[in-house]
């Protein structure tokens, strides 16, 4: 059985939290209101969430110092619901780490649509955490020892570099976008200069995988996707002339 999504909803206007709760809860995720910049902290001490929906502007302490504390906490994602649509307080919110940012009044379904893709990409970018070791073919990640193979032999990667091998591994067959790959190795928002930063990565990992093994094309690019690497969980690198 899948399991339900748990957003907590921080804002000092009652009526606008219990409403985000209530959409929430109508699209099958477990949700809980706060009205407070403290209360969501003492609740995030307790509780464990997926996903954190923040006004900014409320007394006390506000959804930017929220955020920063938060993050302090857990690795939380958070998207920030506010009343100021100013580029100056989005640019702040993205610089604190925020997932999105959305402005007051909001449309539902947009809202809805924004916190599913969030957590859609949050899941897709972390590896099972039941399973420390992926296997895609010849290629091997241990996330816990922080190593990965091919054939056998040691790739040495960069931290990013492993952080892509591993997303890819872990959704081997699949393909990836570079959203998804840049937010989950970087933990920042993508961009079109992001886009540009997993290329570079992506080339580099071809190469450091082909001093090993330059019979096969590991990582195959899906035209308008995203990224792959050939053949699923177990299957045979290799492939015929």
């Amino acid at each position: 059985m899948e399991k339900r999504a748990h957003i907590l909803v921080v804002d000092d206007e009652q009526a606008i939290a219990d409403l985000v709760v209530n959409l929430l809860v109508a699209e099958g995720m477990d949700a809980l209101a706060c009205y407070s910049g403290q209360a969501a902290l003492d609740m995030l001490a307790r509780t464990p969430f997926d996903l954190a929906i923040v006004d900014i502007m409320m007394p006390g302490i506000d959804g930017f110092e929220l955020c920063v504390r938060a993050r302090q906490m857990c690795d939380i994602p958070v998207i920030f619901l506010s009343a100021k649509d100013e580029e100056a307080d989005q640019v702040v919110g993205f610089t604190l780490g925020a997932e999105d940012y959305v402005t007051k009044p909001f449309r539902p379904r947009e809202l809805v649509a924004r916190v599913k893709a969030r957590l859609r990409r949050r899941q897709n970018a972390a590896p099972d955490s039941s399973s420390t070791l992926l296997r895609a073919g010849a290629i091997e990640v241990d996330l816990r020892t922080h190593l990965a193979t091919l054939h056998g032999e040691t790739l040495h990667l960069t931290p990013k570099e492993f952080a892509i091998l591993a997303i890819l591994a872990q959704s081997a067959g699949s393909p990836v976008s570079a959203a998804d790959l840049f937010e989950g190795a970087w933990r920042e928002r993508f961009d079109d200069a992001a886009a540009n930063t997993v290329m570079v990565h992506i080339r580099r990992l071809r190469k450091k995988l082909a001093d090993i093994d330059a019979s096969t094309s590991f990582i195959e690019t899906a035209w308008g996707v995203g990224y792959k690497l050939r053949g699923g969980p177990g299957a045979d690198g290799a492939h015929g002339a």
